[in-house]
């Protein structure tokens, strides 16, 4: 049993950010759902709900990011660094291939993958630098 959790130790993070998910996705059922009891409350009283109880109930649940903040707050990426990363990541592992090939031929192909992956990664950042739009 004490092998199953060295050798599988990397799950902890998947499954972690999956419960995140599930967690923020609830969190964010609540606050729909306390925000409909609260307009049914106005409404049995036969007053006007605020506009800001509106606007809440007016916003899809997956437009917050982790904190909460609105997904329009947020700072527009920067493809050209991403792009720049990615090329150099994907030059790194291609390159490497080269000096491992005599001391581990099997780590050939996965330094392989991993260089074409990362250079497919580089290609999508820039498609998506030279076709955002400028000044955010």
């Amino acid at each position: 049993m004490e092998t199953l959790f060295y050798q599988f130790w990397w799950l902890i993070f998947p499954i972690g950010f999956g419960i995140m998910g599930a967690y923020n996705s609830y969190l964010g059922y609540r606050r729909q759902r306390d925000a409909l009891n609260l307009i049914k409350t106005y409404a049995e009283k036969g007053q006007e709900p605020p506009e800001a109880l509106l606007k809440v109930l007016q916003r899809p649940l997956e437009d917050n990011d982790w904190d909460g903040a609105p997904a329009t707050s947020r700072r527009p990426t920067n493809y050209w660094s991403l792009f720049g990363l990615f090329t150099a990541l994907s030059a790194g592992f291609l390159g490497s291939r080269f000096v491992i090939g005599d001391l581990d031929p099997g780590a050939v192909t996965a330094f392989s993958i991993v260089g074409f992956v990362m250079g497919a990664v580089a290609i999508w950042a820039l498609i998506s630098a030279l076709t955002s739009r400028r000044g955010g």
